[in-house]
């Protein structure tokens, strides 16, 4: 029967899983250690390997020189931790609102729209509002439409001038584009890659003040850890990529 299948479990028993060992606080911003998989908060292990070049947990090297590039957001093991323990998200998003209240920012479009959502969530659950399934379905279709045309232009937007610093490329006729916050260097190599016809984006390193950026990196990353306190556009170089041993 599925009272047999289903099995109650604490939360309790499942913490060390989803806790950041660094701060062991529950984890925001989920990051993984593509070497040997370890997860933590992003703003804990980027401090962490300001110094440091192996895994908090299994003490592997993650890279010699370069252990940033090497480490990625795990999406699926955020979603988890916010499903699995009440209140993180919304807590966390106020905070975040809080921080660029304070410091006179605009808060940015991917926050403004989880908060939203999360709160018409809640509100619809408080005021015991159900949705036929036809219904459900039919705005979850228009729902989806709106934001397969929309292009992430809703977001928030980084400036950037894209600059070539080796003379074995050409320049970008229009170095200078608008793109989402979310956009990550995985992203502008293709763009490039794309633009100056090469046969494939691996050919490629993108550097901020001279610093080479992994792939993974997300544009409102590399602004806020690469680019604080300056002004836009956030200026980017690219090269063809470099093999470090």
């Amino acid at each position: 029967t599925p009272k047999m299948l289903t099995r109650k479990i604490k939360l309790w028993d499942i913490n060390a899983h989803i806790t950041c060992r660094l701060c062991n606080g529950y984890l925001i911003d989920a990051t993984t250690v593509t070497e040997c998989l370890h997860t933590f908060c992003r703003s804990c292990l980027v401090k962490y390997l300001e110094e440091n070049n192996t895994c908090p947990t299994c003490r592997i090297v993650i890279h010699q020189s370069h252990p940033l590039q090497y480490i990625g957001h795990d999406r699926t093991m955020q979603d988890i931790v916010y499903k699995l323990v009440p209140g993180l998200q919304e807590a966390e998003m106020k905070k975040q609102r809080e921080f660029y209240h304070k410091l006179g920012m605009e808060v940015p479009g991917d926050v403004k729209g989880e908060t939203c959502s999360a709160k018409q969530h809640l509100d619809s659950h408080r005021n015991g509002e159900t949705k036929t399934d036809e219904n459900s379905n039919k705005e979850t279709s228009e729902e989806k439409q709106e934001e397969d045309n929309d292009y992430h232009r809703s977001d928030e937007q980084v400036s950037i001038c894209l600059e070539c610093n080796s003379s074995k490329l050409r320049g970008l006729k229009r170095k200078w584009i608008r793109c989402s916050a979310q956009a990550t260097v995985l992203h502008l190599k293709k763009f490039i890659a794309k633009k100056l016809n090469l046969s494939s984006f691996n050919e490629l390193d993108i550097l901020c003040n001279e610093e080479i950026l992994g792939k993974d990196h997300t544009l409102k990353f590399v602004v806020v850890t690469r680019w604080r306190f300056k002004k836009a556009p956030l200026l980017l170089h690219y090269r063809p990529k470099m093999d470090l041993l």
